[in-house]
């Protein structure tokens, strides 16, 4: 790593780079959380049967989102690197390739997920009463997957342009005007749970036809062809399958760690479910600076710029390390308060103080951890990072099936023995990713990227 600049901790050059692209970042996640709360009140006015429709369905959708993140996150990384080395027509050419990437994954999943939706609902459990509502949202949602994808290729396009502002407008556009058609389709027209799926398929249309204004502009203003390349399209699914295995690994993470909890008993997954909620919400902001860090490096290496690329690395990853610190101390802080909002069963209430103290102390390494996972990204070491998250879910599984066999019943051991657990995953891609940061060969310069 580069050696420790001697300017103040709170001031330095790179700070105007970074948070020129994190801090649009962050108000862009932060909206979609929000949205998510503000659906679920529309729909709740339904009926618990509908929201609990809403619930099932709109976990399908999430899974199925979060697994196609990689045309966000390698199109970045790959922009990027043509745009800091001056190729910005090959940078658009890449980005566009991805955008019909998107449409094709839409399409394949919309005519496998229409028929196989009983399926998908019956498999998670939803109740006879659950179902109908379930089925009803998530075939019209459906629909909007060519939005949604699309929307994730485009946005990996700007921010690999350096462009975190049109990523934030249509984000945040999209997302009030999924709030107002939501409450007009449901409340206004009485279309019931119906009219908030065809909400989200107008504001996700309405936010992909943006970026196709946007793309399709630039395209013509450098001479790219928006028609897709057939080797285009194989370098997009390339590089998006070693994200996908990376997503799968974490995803698989997730899942065996709220199994557990709900195999320790019903008071360790509700109090669960609200630190791991609790935790999501700290890791926006972490993320913003990891996203930063995708279109940062990528640039920087696309110049052929390796000191800069260090340096900013270094920088970020002091940023990590500082956010994290002030995220420990205000858990601590509220954490004498933060049941109160979700439950006044004393046990529960119990699980939840203990595990916040495991929280609250892995915030730093989170920091760093989440930093260099976006700096990789951008470096284009997708490869890598796939490899790294098998190894290190190989290395939570085990830790995470001791649990049951250490927690004693009616206690806080549980709960906190799976959440250290998730902190020795955590310790381990921290190993993994600062090995990998500290040596050279993630820094291929140019065009390309590491093999």
């Amino acid at each position: 790593m580069a050696r420790l600049s001697t300017t103040a901790p709170f001031r330095h050059p790179r700070d105007t780079e970074i948070f020129r692209l994190a801090i649009p970042t962050f108000f862009a996640l932060v909206s979609e959380p929000l949205f998510l709360l503000t659906d679920s009140a529309v729909v709740g006015s339904l009926g618990t049967a509908a929201l609990g429709g809403l619930g099932v369905a709109s976990q399908i959708l999430l899974t199925f989102a979060n697994l196609c993140i990689f045309l966000a996150y390698g199109t970045t990384a790959a922009v990027s690197r043509r745009f800091g080395a001056g190729q910005i027509a090959l940078g658009l050419r890449h980005g566009i390739d991805g955008v019909w990437l998107a449409v094709l994954i839409a399409a394949t999943a919309i005519t496998l997920g229409w028929p196989l939706s009983p399926l998908l609902i019956d498999a998670l459990g939803a109740s006879p009463t659950v179902a109908p509502y379930a089925l009803t949202y998530l075939r019209i949602s459906l629909l909007s997957l060519p939005g949604l994808l699309i929307i994730m290729a485009g946005t990996g396009v700007l921010r690999g342009l350096q462009n975190a502002r049109i990523p934030l407008f249509v984000t945040v556009s999209a997302n009030l005007a999924n709030i107002v058609l939501s409450m007009l389709f449901v409340w206004g027209l009485g279309w019931g749970i119906a009219g908030s799926a065809w909400a989200t398929v107008v504001a996700q249309s309405g936010g992909a036809a943006i970026y196709l204004v946007v793309l399709v502009r630039a395209a013509q203003r450098h001479g790219v062809s928006f028609a897709p390349t057939r080797s285009g399209l194989r370098d997009a699914a390339a590089s998006g399958f070693a994200l996908f295995i990376r997503t799968v690994s974490l995803r698989a993470v997730l899942v065996v760690t709220t199994a557990i909890a709900a195999r320790l008993g019903d008071p360790e997954i509700a109090a669960h479910q609200v630190v791991f909620q609790l935790w999501s919400l700290l890791v926006f902001t972490l993320d913003a600076i990891a996203i930063a860090g995708q279109s940062i490096v990528g640039r920087y290496l696309g110049a052929s710029d390796v000191p800069g690329a260090r340096e900013v690395t270094r920088r970020m990853v002091e940023w990590g390390i500082m956010i994290g610190a002030v995220f420990t101390v205000l858990v601590l802080a509220v954490r004498p308060w933060a049941w109160i909002p979700f439950t006044d069963d004393p046990h529960v209430r119990d699980l939840i103080l203990a595990a916040l103290i495991v929280v609250a102390l892995l915030q730093p390494l989170s920091g760093v951890v989440m930093v260099l996972d976006g700096i990789l990204m951008g470096a284009g070491d997708q490869r890598y990072l796939a490899w790294a998250s098998l190894w290190t879910m190989l290395i939570f599984l085990p830790c995470a099936a001791l649990v049951p066999l250490f927690a004693v019943p009616g206690s806080v051991t549980g709960l906190v023995l799976l959440w250290s657990a998730f902190g020795v995953w955590i310790a381990a891609r921290g190993v993994f990713l600062g090995v990998r940061a500290s040596g050279t060969a993630w820094l291929v310069t140019g065009a390309g990227s590491p093999r």
